[in-house]
Formats: structure tokens, sequence, C-alpha cells
């Protein structure tokens, strides 16, 4: 696959909960918890089951920071 996005972590697709018409599906990237909602017709194409190893691509327009305080 080619792709222009800069974005993209790796991960392993930890777990696949299917609602009426979208999945949520849940990743672990390097210990951290990515959860990408996507149509389930999207997720039985691309096989996602527990365990899989993914590539999550994020596009948003804005990407937001906080500090502690």
């Amino acid at each position: 696959m080619r792709i222009s996005a800069r974005n993209q972590l790796t991960g392993t697709v930890r777990g696949v909960s299917e609602g009426a018409s979208i999945a949520n599906v849940e990743v672990d990237v390097g210990g951290q918890r990515v959860v990408a909602s996507i149509t389930v017709e999207a997720a039985r194409e691309l096989g996602l089951r527990e365990g899989a190893a993914v590539t999550v691509i994020v596009k948003a327009s804005d990407v937001m920071l906080a500090t502690a305080d």
C-alpha cells in the first residue's frame, strides 16, 4: 500500500465491536489504545479480527494538546 498520509501508526487489533452500521476497532499502538470508528462493511471487507496487524492512519483538520495545569 502506498499512501501520502504521514500520520501512520502501526498496531495490533485488540477488539472489534460491531453496531448496526459502525464498528469500533480498538488498536494497541505501543501500549496506547487507539479506537477507530469505521463502517461495519469496511471492517468485514478488511477482515479485521483480534491479533491482526494494522496501520492506523490519522487524518484530521485539527489536533489539540493539553497540559497538566
